[in-house]
């Protein structure tokens, strides 16, 4: 998370809502901030408390990136709700993604074989 967390400090203003399109400023985000933070996720045992830490991180990061939205009742501008960057960002969560690539990297560990990793 530390790395992820610098890439992102580096790229931060580079987020802010009116220098580059939603497009762009979210393909920073696949491509220079989620590779830091996902970093090694494979290994990692994940607590219900650093899923949600993930999450809060993501969605702080993607309300960075989306900027503020107009409320259709009140008509102020307000930080868009997590349901919304949900809809707004149409990828799997962090969570998910982390777990998808736990699952990936223990097939892959299962089909190696016993000859490896120094068992005879």
């Amino acid at each position: 998370m530390k790395e992820g967390n610098a890439c992102y400090q580096l790229v931060q203003n580079r987020l802010s809502p009116c220098l580059l399109s939603k497009n762009i400023k979210i393909n920073i985000y696949r491509i220079i901030i989620s590779p830091g933070v996902l970093h090694g996720c494979e290994t990692w045992s994940l607590t219900l408390r650093d899923e949600h830490r993930l999450r809060v991180y993501e969605n702080t990061v993607l309300r960075r990136i989306f900027g503020p939205k107009r409320d259709e009742v009140t008509e102020e501008w307000r930080e868009p709700h997590n349901e919304e960057l949900n809809d707004l960002y149409s990828t799997p969560n962090i969570v998910r993604v982390i777990k998808s690539r736990r699952t990936i990297w223990a097939g892959h560990v299962s089909s190696m074989g016993k000859g490896r990793g120094g068992e005879t």
